[in-house]
C-alpha cells in the first residue's frame, strides 16, 4: 500500500493510525469497522461520455441519518442508486472505483444483486404502492422469497407496519386497496414494505417532496426513530429537513463531493464557501 493511499485511509471518518497499520488490506480494514455502512473509494460514474460523479471518497456511518444535498443534477440521486446498484438498469452507465459493504466491493461481479437489494432497501420520491391490498404490499417481498407460512407473514406485516407508524391506522383494514390510502400513508406503506425484508440500509430519494407538511412531519419523525435499527440515507432539496433529521450531511456540486461531515458543522460552520453559498440560498 502506498504512503498516499495509507494517509487517505487514515484520514477518513472513524479511522485511526493503529487500526490502519493493523490492516493487511483496505477491505479487511473495512470489515473490522462495523460502524461504517459503506466505504466509498474513488467512485467515478459515467453515462456514456458524461461524467456524473468524480472521485467520491468517504465513509457512510451506520445507524445514522445521512442527508445528500445539492442543486438538481449534482449527482445526489445518482450516488444514492449506487448503494443498491440501481444504476445497473441504466444503459451506458459505467462505474469506476469501489464501494465496500462488509469488506466486499458491491460492484464486484461476484455480488448477488438481488441479495444486495434485499439488504439495501429503497423508498422513492413518489409513493408507489402495488395495486394490491395493504397486507399483500407489505408481504410481497417475503412471498417472492418463498415464505408461505401465514403466521410468519402475519407477524412480519404487523411488525413492519408498526415500525412504519402505520399499524394503528390500517390494522382493521389490511385487505383494503393500498392505492386508496392518502399520499403520506402510501409512503409509510412503502417504508413498511422495505422494512419487511429486514434490510440493513434504507435509501430514500426525496421521500417527502410530494407530501403535505403534516405528512412530511410524520415521515421525518419516523426516519428519526428508524435510525435506531437501520442506516438511513436521504436525498433532499430541503435544507431545513436536512438540518432537522440528519446526523451527517454531504454537499454535492456538479458531480463533486464538496463537503461531508456532521450536520451541525455543515450548516453552522461550513469549511467551503460553496457550501455556505448553497445553504444560504445564493444559488441552487
Amino acid at each position: 500500500m502506498s504512503a498516499s493511499k495509507l494517509k487517505k485511509i487514515m484520514n477518513r471518518a472513524g479511522g485511526t493510525k493503529k487500526e490502519t497499520m493493523a490492516s493487511t488490506s483496505h477491505s479487511s480494514e473495512i470489515s473490522q469497522r462495523d460502524h461504517i455502512a459503506f466505504a466509498l473509494e474513488d467512485v467515478n460514474l459515467f453515462y456514456g461520455d458524461f461524467q456524473a460523479l468524480r472521485d467520491i471518497t468517504f465513509d457512510l456511518p451506520a445507524h445514522q441519518v445521512t442527508a445528500f444535498i445539492g442543486p438538481s443534477g449534482c449527482g445526489k440521486s445518482t450516488l444514492l442508486r449506487c448503494f443498491n446498484r440501481m444504476n445497473d438498469l441504466i444503459d451506458n452507465c459505467r462505474i469506476e472505483g469501489a464501494i465496500y459493504r462488509n469488506g466486499v466491493n458491491i460492484n464486484s461481479d461476484s455480488v448477488d444483486v438481488v441479495d444486495l437489494r434485499t439488504h439495501v432497501g429503497m423508498v422513492f420520491q413518489q409513493p408507489n404502492p402495488f395495486p394490491k391490498s395493504i397486507y399483500d404490499n407489505v408481504a410481497y417481498g417475503l412471498v417472492c422469497q418463498g415464505v408461505r407460512s401465514k403466521k410468519v407473514l402475519d407477524e412480519a406485516v404487523a411488525s413492519s407496519l408498526k415500525k412504519a407508524a402505520l399499524w394503528d391506522e390500517v390494522k382493521d383494514h389490511l385487505r383494503r386497496d393500498a392505492t386508496q390510502l392518502s399520499g403520506g400513508q402510501q409512503q409509510r406503506l412503502c417504508i413498511a414494505r422495505a422494512i419487511a425484508l429486514q434490510p440493513d440500509v434504507i435509501l430514500m430519494d426525496e421521500p417527502t417532496s410530494a407530501l403535505d407538511p403534516i405528512a412530511t412531519a410524520r415521515i421525518e419523525d419516523l426516519i428519526t426513530q428508524l435510525k435506531e435499527e437501520y442506516t438511513i440515507v436521504i436525498v433532499t432539496h430541503s435544507m431545513s429537513q436536512a438540518a432537522r433529521i440528519s446526523d451527517k450531511t454531504a454537499f454535492f456540486l456538479l458531480g463533486d463531493l464538496i463537503e461531508f461531515g456532521p450536520t451541525d458543522d455543515i450548516f453552522q460552520n461550513p469549511r467551503d464557501t460553496r457550501t455556505e453559498d448553497y445553504i444560504t440560498g445564493k444559488f441552487g
